[in-house]
């Protein structure tokens, strides 16, 4: 499909927002001279997660030049020439240091997201250009139809077989979606957003009914925790209510979340629980995952957001991004 037939380009606001100040933090830890995000928290590596996040950061904070930095980087390193997709993982040690060729979905979504937002903000056709590639390139290569759903697979490869798909919620980034919506006024993504409400909807195992990290979806569309990994709702699902709530204040789903949050004193919220055994963490959750914690809670204080030095990476990431929600970025 030609470009010009994406349709007429729908406003995407863009608002004039106070986070330049934790912007500057993030980007004078985390964020190297040559546009790579280092995951501090992850043998700094890099990924196209944190690439994606930080240049959605640098549109809010209104840094072209560490946009235009970030991207730069990104494209160039992470970019698969073939599929138009981008190489999720960066190991700065290792002697290939993309020697992993699969993508993270969310990390391309993240980066058409902070495209398209760009090119609102500076008036950068080529931007929209693309972001529109991108998102082409996901449609393309992993969103699938599934029993009666349309979803969006977490990589090209790996996540499915005969019998069912694995699916990681956490990437359904349903503010981004909506804006790709309105921009391209596709079936296909208006069909994918509704169907990973429907199948968040669907799910009832556990006693709060919260979808785990990562989910099996079988052939004939019933769903369970996937097998491979814990049943836990942990650091990856703890952005489900942040996307969700991002995109639609009043989303019903978000009160089995608050029913969960509800379940803990706020200082002993441990950091993951386990949603078949009720399993917990031995710890409490802080930094970014209080700071989601509290936005789904209608509890987001000023100091929520904040970074403190003992964010690492990720907890800063989430802090910022709660921000963003809380703005309706």
């Amino acid at each position: 499909m030609a470009l010009l037939m994406w349709g007429l380009l729908s406003f995407v606001p863009v608002s004039a927002m106070a986070t330049s100040l934790d912007w500057s933090t993030f980007k004078a830890r985390f964020m190297a001279q040559d546009g790579r995000i280092i995951d501090t928290g992850n043998h700094n590596i890099s990924h196209t997660e944190g690439q994606g996040f930080s240049m959605l950061f640098a549109v809010a904070a209104n840094d072209k030049r560490s946009f235009d930095q970030i991207w730069h980087w990104t494209r160039k390193y992470l970019r698969d020439p073939h599929s138009g997709l981008f190489y999720w993982r960066y190991n700065p040690i290792a002697a290939n240091p993309v020697a992993d060729k699969n993508n993270a979905s969310d990390g391309d979504v993240m980066i058409a997201w902070a495209l398209l937002k760009a090119a609102h903000r500076w008036h950068v056709p080529q931007y929209l250009t693309e972001s529109d590639t991108i998102v082409k390139a996901v449609l393309k290569y992993v969103v699938v139809d599934v029993a009666n759903y349309k979803v969006m697979l977490p990589g090209r490869y790996g996540f499915e077989n005969d019998t069912s798909v694995t699916l990681n919620p956490s990437y359904f980034i349903f503010p981004a979606w909506r804006d790709f919506e309105r921009r391209t006024h596709l079936a296909t993504i208006s069909q994918l957003i509704d169907d990973a409400q429907r199948l968040m909807n669907n799910i009832n195992w556990g006693t709060y009914r919260l979808p785990t990290d990562w989910i099996s979806l079988s052939r004939t569309g019933t769903t369970s925790p996937a097998s491979a990994w814990p049943a836990r709702v942990s650091y990856d699902a703890i952005r489900i209510p942040l996307y969700t709530k991002w995109a639609d204040r009043d989303n019903p789903i978000l009160m089995r979340w608050q029913q969960w949050f509800a379940h803990y004193p706020r200082a002993q919220m441990p950091a993951w629980e386990n949603m078949v055994n009720h399993n917990k963490a031995p710890y409490a959750m802080n930094g970014g995952l209080l700071a989601i914690r509290d936005f789904t809670m209608d509890q987001l204080a000023y100091s929520s957001t904040k970074i403190v030095p003992k964010d690492d990476y990720y907890s800063s990431s989430l802090k910022l991004l709660t921000a963003l929600a809380d703005q309706r970025f």
